[in-house]
């Protein structure tokens, strides 16, 4: 079992929109990717690039996630939290609902906002 390890603070991001003069576009986008900006022009909203998810199947998803992110196989998140086994596989193939309570006894174990399973 891992031990639990205390979470790094993501830094805020920021989305900026300019207009100006088109011949200083290039050195405005070399100016912001020196502060560590980056362009997303070319970016996707993920529910595009993943169809096969759909709003059903993102609680189960998340679950699978964070206990993978944790490096936790199912057997040994049902050992921490006391859910069985057999009802974390349904909660992460989408037979199952997680609910309130159950959100909170996973995130805790697994380092997340309860939020995110519902």
């Amino acid at each position: 079992m891992q031990a639990h390890t205390k979470k790094l603070r993501t830094k805020s991001l920021v989305a900026l929109h300019f207009t100006g003069p088109s011949d200083n576009k290039e050195k405005a986008i070399k100016a912001l990717r020196s502060l560590g900006f980056t362009d997303t022009l070319d970016s996707i909203p993920w529910r595009d690039a993943f169809p096969e998810y759909d709003d059903n199947m993102l609680p189960g998803v998340a679950l699978a996630g964070a206990r993978t992110k944790e490096g936790l196989t199912q057997q040994g998140l049902s050992r921490l939290t006391g859910i069985p086994q057999r009802h974390i596989s349904e909660m992460e193939n989408g037979k199952r609902p997680i609910g309130k309570e159950r959100a909170k006894i996973l995130a805790k174990a697994l380092n997340v906002g309860y939020k995110v399973f519902l």
